[in-house]
């Protein structure tokens, strides 16, 4: 909605179907000081209105959003502001990860956050070649991941150009995952609206003995409202972006 309150409306009617929400402030690469730091007010005063209203609610943040682009130190101290806050507040704190130029600082930003708070997350890319290693680095953490295919657009060297090899890798990376989790050491977020890859995911994950709890689904708000509904109704943790 153009309003947090049309969000909030959206996520207690979602809530009613078992289904949590991640909230967002759409923007990014902001380049001004106040700007930013409106940012982080912004989303200071999201989590108190999320535990507020009792909803089931988490928040995902861009570091562009929190000025990585200005001052890394001034990003990571904002992100620990928030990051603080989920924790206080019950919630959780999303970090998302933009495109390739920023994938560093990214992970650095993550490992100095979720060193402190371990109710932090992180978006990772499967069309990226680098996330495989990218992903192993992260395991001593015991890191929460939401898995995503990849929106930017990436030059050859850096991403898979073609969608079936994006596919291929998104399974294997969850693979990965699902493996980690089966040894408790990664929480698994499955972020795609590709109903026949998650039906294979979901059969590996039985394999493994992963339990649906054991691993989420996060789908865009709006998109396969139905299929949502029924991962649900099947009795897996769905959250709605």
């Amino acid at each position: 909605g153009e309003a947090p309150e049309d969000a909030f409306g959206a996520s207690a009617e979602l809530a009613k179907g078992g289904r949590g929400t991640i909230f967002t402030k759409l923007g990014e690469a902001i380049t001004n000081r106040a700007e930013a730091a409106a940012v982080r007010d912004h989303y200071l005063w999201l989590f108190d209105q999320i535990k507020a209203k009792g909803l089931p609610g988490h928040v995902s943040a861009k570091p562009s959003q929190l000025g990585l682009d200005i001052e890394p130190g001034m990003c990571q101290a904002y992100t620990e502001e928030l990051a603080a806050k989920a924790q206080a507040t019950g919630s959780f704190l999303w970090i998302d990860m933009e495109d390739s130029a920023y994938v560093d600082r990214t992970l650095a930003l993550y490992r100095a956050v979720k060193a402190k708070y371990d109710g932090t997350g992180l978006a990772m890319q499967a069309y990226l070649f680098r996330t495989p290693k990218d992903l192993q680095d992260l395991m001593p953490l015991k890191p929460v991941i939401r898995l995503v295919k990849g929106a930017y657009a990436e030059a050859k060297h850096v991403a898979f150009p073609r969608k079936a090899d994006t596919d291929r890798a998104f399974f294997e990376l969850s693979d990965t995952m699902l493996k980690a989790a089966a040894a408790g050491n990664c929480l698994p977020i499955i972020g795609t609206h590709d109903v026949a890859l998650l039906g294979r995911i979901a059969a590996r994950a039985k394999e493994l003995g992963v339990k649906p709890g054991q691993f989420e689904i996060h789908m865009l708000y709006g998109i396969k409202e139905r299929e949502q509904q029924r991962l649900r109704a099947e009795g897996h943790t769905v959250k709605t972006l």
